[in-house]
């Protein structure tokens, strides 16, 4: 690897059901066909410690759970997360793809929850500095099709078990931070079929390797 590579930081945003799963493995095989060495990771997770606060945030449990306590946890997990994973990843020149980041904590915590956008962001100026995804891809599907799909392949973790109006609500503020910085987000609707989806981000990811310095400083 030429040592003048640069990382790139990838995260694959959507609603339950939108097949981030299967479309983070075809994402993964056109790295490798690239010849582009990455990692793959996930949040929240992505380290043991971080895989101990997801168990903490995903399990049902008769006790409510604080705004603040869910909130400030998924940046306790994220913290430990780019310590450990994401930034050492980006220095060595890999490009990092990640299952949720940030946007999550704005669509799920901010648009689904009701909390305050500006004390998401001021945890994200603590935790993260200026480190923000380089792409983000938004797979966007239609609540009541994502959450019939998730339903059937698994039981339902404390999150899904939301009602779906909370899921509209994390749908729009997603649509409406990918509206608001084009730069870095592209929308794929995840509703046609899984070959369209793919087609569609093989496309997405070629126009944005030509137009990325990935690999082309000292070459």
């Amino acid at each position: 690897m030429n040592s003048s590579q640069i990382g790139k930081f990838i995260t694959i945003e959507g609603v339950e059901g939108v097949g981030k799963t299967t479309n983070i493995d075809f994402i993964r095989q056109w790295l490798k066909q690239q010849g582009i060495p990455h990692i793959n990771t996930r949040e929240p997770g992505g380290t043991p410690l971080a895989e101990s606060i997801r168990e903490l945030l995903l399990s049902p449990r008769e006790e409510a759970v604080d705004e603040n306590t869910e909130l400030l946890m998924m940046f306790a997990a994220r913290a430990q997360h780019l310590a450990q994973v994401i930034k050492p990843a980006l220095g060595r020149g890999e490009w990092v793809v990640c299952d949720r980041f940030t946007d999550a904590t704005y669509a799920y915590q901010g648009g689904g929850r009701g909390v305050s956008m500006e004390k998401i962001a001021q945890l994200e100026m603590l935790v993260q500095d200026t480190l923000r995804p380089d792409l983000t891809f938004v797979l966007d599907i239609p609540v009541d099709q994502g959450l019939a799909r998730a339903k059937s392949r698994s039981t339902p973790d404390r999150f899904e078990r939301e009602k779906l109006a909370f899921f509209d609500r994390v749908r729009d503020c997603y649509l409406t931070r990918a509206k608001a910085a084009p730069d870095q987000y592209r929308v794929v609707d995840a509703s046609q079929s899984l070959e369209g989806v793919q087609a569609d981000l093989a496309m997405l990811l070629d126009q944005y390797l030509s137009s990325s310095s990935w690999g082309q400083a000292g070459e």
